[in-house]
């Protein structure tokens, strides 16, 4: 997947982010989530599939 093919992507980070610009930001296409640094939006993604993205949550939720 190239960053051409994220272009119409609505990004989106937590409410619980505060406005300091560390964040990430997530952003769904039809199989695949991907993160992207908020300070830096035009830099690297990481793309993980559906079932990466949820085993990911849930290893982070476990590990709060």
């Amino acid at each position: 997947m190239s960053d051409s093919d994220l272009t119409n992507v609505a990004w989106r980070k937590s409410t619980h982010s505060n406005n300091g610009g560390d964040c990430v930001e997530v952003g769904g296409c039809e199989h695949t989530v991907a993160v992207r640094d908020s300070k830096n939006p035009d830099g690297p993604k990481l793309l993980l599939t559906r079932s990466q993205w949820a085993a990911l949550v849930h290893a982070v939720k476990d590990s709060a």
